[in-house]
């Protein structure tokens, strides 16, 4: 099996939307009429979840003339932030079939479809013309790719020049090895992270030029205490990451502590197509 068949079959939960609206009723919520924020604890798969969504659109700035590509889109969630924090158009791509067809469903009950589309296919070949995005979007999928030139250079190849690319990886900082399973992969076999260094001087090479980088280990850390402590005073939410999984708490676990440990962190880089 290829790496991009496994990095797709461990995210494939099978009935992963039924399990999305089945907790969304027990939150109390109506799945026919949904805001998108009402997914916010689900639909945000990386470290910071939606305040790192939310503070990564307003740095890149989107007009709402702006078509967007949501690299790794996952089940939508930041793809539809950007449609209504900006009022963008967004194209999202994922992998997973799943996922991709969760996100087309929550988007239309939330109802974005006008304005968030999604489909299924790699990063590796985007499936778009040259020069047919204003922007592009890469939050926690880099970890599952190791040739992360390709990967930069077909986002490069399907940018309008000048157009804004917003990266925000988990990448390695310090010594030491990381646990398995993490979020993004049960074993070494899909892992690929990086240092801050290689994804500069790739996405140097393949025409971009980086505009700002922020460390966000601080910001995460703080976040997920509060996390915690809610936790502690109101039990663990109907919506919660163990709709991913059951082991999605150790996971979690796991890229926590190394984080504490200042092995890795969520680091996130503003670059422009030149």
């Amino acid at each position: 099996m290829d790496i991009e068949r496994q990095v797709a079959s461990q995210y494939t939960r099978g009935g992963l939307e039924g399990a999305i609206l089945d907790a969304l009723t027990k939150s109390g919520k109506d799945p026919d009429k949904l805001a998108n924020t009402d997914l916010s604890s689900i639909d945000e798969f990386h470290l910071g979840w939606y305040a790192e969504t939310d503070e990564l659109a307003r740095e890149l700035g989107f007009s709402r003339d702006s078509h967007v590509l949501d690299v790794g889109s996952g089940i939508g969630g930041p793809a539809r932030h950007l449609a209504v924090a900006l009022g963008c158009r967004v194209t999202g791509i994922d992998l997973t079939e799943e996922f991709v067809q969760v996100a087309v469903a929550l988007t239309r009950r939330c109802g974005l479809a006008d304005r968030v589309s999604f489909r299924q296919g790699s990063a590796l070949t985007l499936p778009f013309e040259g020069g047919t995005f204003d922007g592009a979007l890469l939050m926690h999928v880099g970890m599952n790719i190791a040739d992360k030139a390709t990967l930069f250079s077909e986002v490069r190849r399907v940018l309008k020049p000048g157009g804004r690319f917003g990266v925000y990886d988990i990448m390695q900082i310090g010594e030491g090895e990381l646990p398995y399973p993490m979020p993004w992969a049960m074993t070494q076999a899909t892992s690929f992270v990086e240092r801050p260094e290689t994804y500069r001087r790739l996405l140097a090479a393949s025409g971009f030029e980086i505009e700002k980088e922020r460390n966000r280990r601080d910001f995460v850390l703080t976040l997920g205490r509060e996390m915690r402590e809610k936790i502690a005073r109101e039990g663990m939410p109907a919506l919660g990451p163990r709709i991913l999984g059951a082991d999605m708490p150790e996971r979690i676990g796991n890229v926590m502590a190394v984080l504490e440990r200042g092995t890795i962190a969520p680091v996130e880089m503003i670059a422009r197509a030149i």
